[in-house]
């Protein structure tokens, strides 16, 4: 094996930490999760429900995609920082079309994502010559060359053909990674082409955890300061900001400060760090739909509620509450209960507050929280810290 392309890896025993141009690129994250959140705001059915979640999915994959490389090449070279700055320009474009993603603007976001990810590939084919993991971006390619077709078709296609097209895009998309990226004549990627450095990756998720933290802290002020201070709002935007902090809390407990050791101890790391994507992934769409609701709540605390509005406020924690779970089960192999009895009281719930106004139900979905975090506060009390135990 030649080693001319061995110069972009990462060195054993080199830095291990993300670099500051990672949490930049997160920045773009804030700006998505508020056009995405907007989104939704203007269609609450399912049409946009269902429109707002592909274009998540797209999103985070581009996230994905771009800290997998980070983990696998070593950020502090010139070309791999370009490669991500290039990566941000390009998510940025992106972003700017969201808002009509699904009208006038759906060519400039479906061709900004496949250049994106194409190109990115394109250098590593040829940046890896003669290297094992030349084979691993042509693999790549070939799955991002497949899943460009119904990109664009869906870009040039009208009503609801796009949403189809797109959701098979990405779901070719992540099949190929769940998959390991089987191709033709070279078949799927073995797991030492996936080599997790544990503390980038968990660090990573952090970041891009608080990154979404900062867009409820976002709306809940821009919201505020747009309707006026009356007094009934300032209530739900202190129930709003009760409610961030507890998504912060309940995300910090055990879990989330064990990741990178429970990552470190699995049998299969790249399979475990999946799976706590999926979990991020999950809570990040919780996070959606709570930016909804909040600004809903802030802008008519005491208005009669619609169904859609108590679907969100109470479908957002629930959500959260859901890839916390996964989340948990990722690190210790099991799912504490005041988790699952939050979700399960959130759903109880949505039915009698139907006719009550949205602060209330704020506040019903906030008792939940607090309950949730008390009880992790009662654990921790009673109980000594455990250490990660990931499933098999």
């Amino acid at each position: 094996m030649t080693t001319g392309g061995g110069r972009l890896l990462r060195m054993p025993g080199g830095p291990r930490r993300a670099i500051f141009l990672e949490l930049f690129f997160d920045l773009v994250f804030v700006a998505t999760l508020v056009q995405l959140s907007r989104g939704l705001m203007r269609d609450l059915g399912w049409g946009g429900a269902f429109q707002t979640l592909v274009l998540l999915l797209a999103m985070w994959w581009t996230w994905s995609i771009t800290t997998w490389t980070t983990n696998l090449y070593d950020p502090q070279r010139m070309e791999i920082q370009f490669l991500v700055t290039a990566t941000m320009l390009g998510s940025l474009l992106m972003v700017a079309a969201l808002p009509e993603a699904f009208g006038a603007r759906g060519l400039v976001f479906a061709g900004a994502y496949v250049a994106i990810h194409v190109g990115r590939q394109v250098y590593f084919v040829l940046a890896l010559r003669g290297h094992q993991l030349q084979r691993r971006s042509l693999r790549l390619l070939f799955w991002f060359g497949v899943s460009a077709v119904p990109w664009f078709a869906g870009a040039l296609a009208a009503g609801t053909a796009r949403p189809a097209l797109w959701a098979l895009a990405v779901a070719i998309d992540y099949t190929g990674g769940i998959l390991r990226f089987p191709t033709p004549g070279l078949g799927r990627s073995p797991e030492s082409d996936f080599p997790v450095l544990a503390e980038h990756l968990a660090e990573r998720y952090r970041q891009l955890f608080i990154i979404a933290l900062g867009e409820l802290i976002l709306v809940t002020a821009l919201t505020l300061g747009g309707t006026g201070f009356a007094g009934d709002r300032i209530v739900a935007f202190v129930v709003a900001f009760a409610g961030t902090v507890l998504f912060w809390r309940i995300y910090v407990y055990r879990a989330g400060n064990l990741l990178p050791d429970a990552i470190t101890a699995a049998g299969r790391p790249d399979s475990l760090a999946r799976w706590a994507a999926l979990a991020h992934l999950i809570m990040l769409a919780g996070i959606v739909a709570t930016a909804v609701g909040d600004e809903l709540v802030i802008a008519h605390p005491l208005d009669a509620a619609e169904p859609a509005w108590v679907a969100v406020i109470l479908g957002g924690p629930a959500l959260f509450l859901a890839g916390r779970a996964g989340f948990e089960y990722t690190v210790f192999a099991r799912v504490s209960r005041p988790l699952l009895t939050g979700i399960l009281v959130l759903a109880v719930l949505a039915p009698p507050l139907l006719l009550a106004p949205p602060l209330l139900v704020a506040a019903a979905a906030l008792a939940v929280l607090v309950g949730v975090a008390g009880a992790d506060t009662v654990r921790a009390r009673r109980h000594p810290a455990e250490p990660p135990s990931p499933p098999d």
